[in-house]
C-alpha cells in the first residue's frame, strides 16, 4: 500500500484522538483506517467493505463481552435484547453522526447528495471502522482492548437511555407486548407507498391495527420506520390521560 498522504494522515489522527484512542506509533500504518472510511460508492481500488464484514463480528463480541462484565444480573434473554440495540445499524449511524465522522468518509458525488442514504453510509463506514481500529492496534493481541475502549463510554450512556426508556427505538416491539398481554394477539400493520420520491420523510404510510380498531398512523421514508411511527402514534394513544 502506498503512504497515505500527509494531510490525510494529519485527518485521520485527529480522527482517533477524537475516538479517545491512544495516539499510534510514527511507524503504525493507518491505511485500514482510511480504507474503512473510504466507502464503496467512492469507486476506489480499496473501500470499506472487507472491514465491514470484519467489523460486524469484532462489533458483537465487544458488546457482549462489555455486557458480561457491566450488566451480570440481566438474564441471557434480556442481554441478547439489550445487545440488538447496541450494534444496530441505527445506533452505529447515531454513532458516526456524534462523532462528526462524514468528515472523514470519502463517498461518491451521487451517495453524497442523496440524503435518506447517509444514515446507511455512516453506519456501514462506522462498523468497517471498528474492524479497522481491531486490526491496527493489534488483532487478537489487543485489538478487542482498543475497540472496548473506544465503544464502552457509548454503550455506557446508551445502557442509561435504554434503562430509562426500555422501549426507545423499538416501538413495535412495545406495542406487540401490550397487545398480547390485553388481547392474545398480534397487531397488524397496513403499509403503502404514498411517495415514490427516494428518500421522502412520508414515501410510507402505515396504519397499525388490533382486533380492526385502528390505533395509530404513522410516516416514515422506509416501511419499517413508517411501522415504528405507527406503533409509537398507538403506544401514545394508549397512555393514560
Amino acid at each position: 500500500m502506498p503512504p497515505l498522504e500527509p494531510q490525510r494522515d494529519r485527518q485521520l489522527q485527529r480522527l482517533l484522538k477524537r475516538l479517545g484512542l491512544p495516539q499510534p506509533g510514527a511507524a503504525q500504518d493507518l491505511s485500514p483506517i482510511d480504507e474503512a472510511l473510504t466507502h464503496s460508492s467512492a469507486s476506489m481500488a480499496r473501500n470499506h467493505e472487507q472491514l465491514e464484514f470484519l467489523g460486524d463480528a469484532v462489533l458483537r463480541l465487544a458488546a457482549a463481552e462489555f455486557l458480561q462484565q457491566q450488566h451480570q444480573q440481566l438474564a441471557v434473554g434480556e442481554r441478547s435484547a439489550l445487545r440488538a440495540q447496541l450494534v444496530s445499524d441505527r445506533w452505529l449511524s447515531e454513532l458516526a453522526a456524534r462523532l462528526e465522522l462524514q468528515h472523514e468518509i470519502q463517498q461518491g458525488a451521487a451517495a453524497a447528495s442523496d440524503a435518506a442514504a447517509q444514515a446507511t453510509v455512516r453506519a456501514e463506514c462506522c462498523e468497517a471502522l471498528i474492524g479497522a481500529v481491531y486490526l491496527v492496534w493489534g488483532g487478537p493481541d489487543g485489538g478487542l482492548h482498543a475497540v472496548r475502549r473506544w465503544l464502552d463510554p457509548h454503550w455506557q450512556r446508551s445502557c442509561k437511555e435504554l434503562a430509562a426508556n426500555p422501549h426507545q427505538h423499538n416501538w413495535k416491539s412495545a406495542l406487540q407486548e401490550w397487545s398480547q398481554g390485553e388481547h392474545g394477539r398480534l397487531p397488524s400493520y397496513s403499509t403503502t407507498e404514498v411517495d415514490p420520491s427516494h428518500g421522502s420523510p412520508k414515501r410510507f404510510r402505515s396504519q397499525v391495527h388490533i382486533q380492526q380498531e385502528l390505533l395509530g398512523e404513522g410516516w416514515g421514508p422506509s416501511r419499517r420506520l413508517a411501522e415504528q411511527a405507527a406503533a409509537q402514534a398507538a403506544l401514545e394513544q394508549l397512555k393514560p390521560q
